[in-house]
C-alpha cells in the first residue's frame, strides 16, 4: 500500500500530468468566454443580420412529425464559430511564440559576434604584445 501512494505521487507530480490539468482548466474557462462571445455578441448579430430569424425555432413539420432542425443548426454554427474563435487565438499565440523564438535567436547570434569579436580583438592584442616585445 506504501508503494501505491508512492507511485500515485510520482505519476501526479510528473510534469505531464500538471499540464494537462492546467490545460484543461485553462481550456474550460476560454471555452466559457468563447461560449459567451458566440451566444451572446455573435448569433444576435447574426440573427439581426439575417432578419431576426432565430435559427434554434427552425421546424419542419412532415405528416405528424415536426423535424425540429433550428436547433441542430444552432449548435452547427456554434461549433464552427468557436473552432474558429479557437484557432485564431491559437494561430495567434504560435506567431507570437516564433516571433519571440526569431528575436531569441538573433540575440544569441548577436552575442556570439560580440564574442568573436572580442576574440579577435584579444588576438590582436596579443599579436602587438608579442610585436611590441621582439
Amino acid at each position: 500500500m506504501k508503494n501505491f501512494f508512492k507511485d500515485f505521487k510520482e505519476f501526479a507530480m510528473k510534469g505531464n500530468v500538471m499540464d494537462m490539468a492546467i490545460g484543461v482548466i485553462m481550456g474550460t474557462a476560454f471555452g466559457a468566454i468563447v461560449t459567451a462571445l458566440v451566444q451572446k455578441i455573435i448569433m444576435p448579430l447574426i440573427g439581426i443580420a439575417i432578419g431576426g430569424i432565430n435559427l434554434s425555432t427552425l421546424a419542419l413539420e412532415v405528416g405528424a412529425a415536426k423535424v425540429e432542425y433550428g436547433e441542430f443548426l444552432q449548435a452547427v454554427l456554434n461549433f464552427t464559430i468557436i473552432a474558429l474563435c479557437i484557432f485564431l487565438f491559437v494561430r495567434g499565440i504560435q506567431k507570437a511564440k516564433t516571433k519571440f523564438e526569431k528575436a531569441k535567436v538573433e540575440e544569441v547570434k548577436e552575442e556570439e559576434v560580440k564574442q568573436v569579436t572580442e576574440v579577435e580583438l584579444l588576438a590582436e592584442i596579443k599579436a602587438l604584445l608579442e610585436k611590441q616585445s621582439k
